[in-house]
């Protein structure tokens, strides 16, 4: 088989185990990408997220993380959910959050992808990674052409916008590589004016991480700053309000997902069932949620903070 064949190969079988989108980059250093993200850590905006500062030179270089790796699949997965949160009132969870945790969900694909690679091909040495590994995703993707990084640094498909996992698949072989595409953010500032924390700069392109939402309600473990209070927007658990104003959005179409789809309680949860929550309420409606790694205790934290306690 010929590389072109091989990469149609791929892409079909990563098409037909749900994945919407497929590029794929060609596995080498990435000189720009490590002068920026060197730029982004000396301004301290990882805030206390010393992992980022962690394996610098692997999350710039995909042959230290599979020797002797010639292409990088980047791979999207739609997560956008049907329906939302009916009470308007209610503190808000981030639309990613809604279903089974997505790690576990896509991992199992990867693996299916690369041991259908290993099958179809032969000894091909390779690694599956969804944001757990020093690996640059939304680089990776803008290399591979499946989006453009945004003003708001999500990657944006001009087809459907940009409510997506993002995953990768590092292996050795040699493959077909796609080309990155326009950006088409144009003059556009609507993720940077919605901002409440005023996280992304004022030309965008550039998250301070130690303002963003997400941060303080997922990696901040300890008390929130009172400087920000009311101004979280009901936000308890992440943040959508980037993508929730970006036009490109329009586009997005619902998930087909099963292990996606909320709790059936989760949904119809009032202001009241939040603020209330209790222990074996939060087992049980977040018990395959990407929401149990704020805990209980970190939730009930947040729901507080945005009360005004």
């Amino acid at each position: 088989m010929t590389k072109a064949e091989y990469t149609h190969l791929l892409k079909m079988e990563a098409h037909r185990l749900g994945f919407d989108f497929v590029g794929i980059a060609k596995a080498e250093y990435m000189d720009e990408e490590a002068r920026r993200l060197e730029a982004w850590l000396k301004n301290g905006m990882q805030g206390r997220m010393s992992y980022m500062e962690n394996h610098f030179d692997k999350r710039v270089d995909p042959t230290l993380l599979v020797p002797g790796a010639k292409s990088v699949l980047s791979l999207m997965y739609n997560y956008f959910p049907e329906e939302g949160q009916s009470d308007e009132d209610a503190p808000k969870i981030a639309k990613y959050a809604y279903g089974e945790d997505y790690h576990f969900v896509i991992k199992r694909k990867l693996k299916t992808l690369l041991q259908f690679i290993q099958e179809k091909i032969g000894e091909v040495d390779g690694r599956c990674f969804v944001d757990s590994a020093p690996v640059l995703e939304r680089d990776w993707a803008k290399r591979a052409g499946t989006g453009w990084v945004g003003k708001n640094t999500l990657l944006i498909h001009p087809k459907q916008g940009s409510y997506f996992f993002l995953a990768e698949l590092i292996i050795d072989l040699e493959l077909e590589y796609d080309g990155p595409i326009k950006d088409y953010c144009g003059t556009c500032r609507r993720c940077i004016d919605a901002c409440p924390t005023e996280a992304i700069a004022d030309d965008g392109y550039w998250v301070d991480g130690s303002k963003c939402i997400s941060y303080f309600t997922i990696e901040l473990k300890e008390a929130i700053p009172e400087d920000y209070q009311g101004k979280f927007e009901n936000w308890a658990f992440g943040c959508d309000i980037c993508q929730e104003v970006c036009p490109w959005n329009r586009f997005a179409k619902a998930h087909q997902e099963p292990a996606f789809d909320p709790h059936p309680d989760l949904l119809g949860m009032t202001k009241g069932d939040w603020e209330e929550i209790t222990e074996e309420v939060f087992r049980e409606v977040f018990r395959h949620s990407a929401v149990k790694r704020t805990k209980y205790k970190g939730l009930k934290r947040n729901i507080d903070f945005l009360k005004g306690f």
